[in-house]
């Protein structure tokens, strides 16, 4: 039986849900070039991944955080799992915004955490650390005591684990950059001349850009 995190990976790529181009990179926010782009809203498309998801997310609350008493989805691209995992675990759920609002109440926190309650987090994809850190504050400033965070896939740039790791945020994760890399060679999704370039981006996505192109500023 193969691996959740190999599974899950082969699933991932099948539906598109990550897209490998080493020769026609994407434009990520951050303004990095980038070879791979996540989109892991497609999973909800997918009733079979969508599944394996929710059922092996809640597996790992129960295994690592069993005294969890609230789930809260980063958004905006966690919201819908979030909801999946609080639902099949009978706990409440909120959503947390990276900015208020800008209309209404200007909330960042959508749903009522408690002071005092126990909460995990719940992350679509873990890349520069930013917006779970930004999570992780607004719900520690709410009352919240946050347990730890469960991501879908995990990029493994070093410094998001620098980040967690002084936060003191556990994190576990569904499958992970490294991972993924090899089942895309061994499906034959890449060629191991691209496993190479996305290996030379991981090891520096700040400055890294594709033959022919400057690298960022």
């Amino acid at each position: 039986m193969k691996k959740l995190d190999t599974l899950l990976a082969e699933k991932l790529i099948q539906i598109s849900a990550i897209k490998l181009q080493p020769d026609s990179p994407f434009s990520w926010a951050t303004g990095w070039n980038s070879p791979i782009y996540t989109d892991l809203r497609m999973t909800l498309s997918y009733p079979g991944v969508r599944n394996l998801i929710k059922v092996e997310m809640a597996r790992l609350i129960m295994e690592n955080f069993g005294d969890a008493e609230m789930i809260a989805g980063i958004a905006t691209g966690a919201i819908a799992h979030a909801a999946l995992v609080a639902d099949s675990l009978a706990l409440p759920m909120v959503y947390v915004r990276s900015k208020p609002k800008d209309h209404g109440l200007e909330n960042l926190i959508e749903g009522d955490i408690k002071p005092g309650q126990k909460v995990v987090l719940i992350e679509d994809q873990l890349s520069t650390g930013n917006n779970c850190m930004k999570c992780l504050n607004t719900v520690r400033e709410a009352g919240g005591i946050v347990l730890g965070v469960v991501v879908i896939f995990d990029y493994r740039f070093s410094q998001a684990a620098r980040a967690l790791k002084r936060a003191k945020l556990p994190v576990i994760t569904l499958t992970d950059f490294e991972t993924m890399l090899d089942v895309a060679i061994d499906g034959g999704h890449i060629t191991t001349a691209d496993a190479e370039t996305l290996q030379q981006w991981h090891n520096d996505p700040e400055n890294w850009a594709p033959t022919g192109l400057d690298a960022v500023d």
